[in-house]
């Protein structure tokens, strides 16, 4: 029952994703909606994580690089040292969520059953 209301539930955050990333391909975003968008992804995925929901973390962390690339795209002013500072900072950020979850994952299989 679990499953089938996960399953669902995806699926309507992934229509409506597609639905947003449709709409913002006619108009480019604007600087205020790309920091509003990133910063509620942001939350989301802190929220996730703390749950344990790492699958939820892994989606929301995908949009919001997908949010990121597409606010980028739409910023002509930002110079590409400034892209490229940004990258690896992203890049420094998703390998902390990964060795945060690789202990968890140590920790339970670590755990007597």
């Amino acid at each position: 029952m679990k499953r089938g209301l996960l399953a669902a539930a995806l699926l309507v955050l992934a229509a409506s994703a597609f639905a947003q990333a449709q709409a913002q391909a006619v108009e480019p975003p604007s600087a205020a909606s790309c920091q509003a968008e990133e910063a509620a992804l942001e939350r989301d995925i802190d929220l996730a994580r703390s749950r344990g929901q790492m699958l939820r973390r892994r989606q929301l962390a995908e949009a919001l690089a997908a949010l990121r690339t597409r606010c980028e795209a739409s910023d002509p002013s930002m110079s590409r040292a400034a892209r490229i500072d940004k990258l690896e900072h992203d890049i420094q950020l998703l390998r902390a969520e990964l060795e945060h979850a690789e202990e968890q994952l140590r920790e339970l299989k670590n755990q007597r059953p």
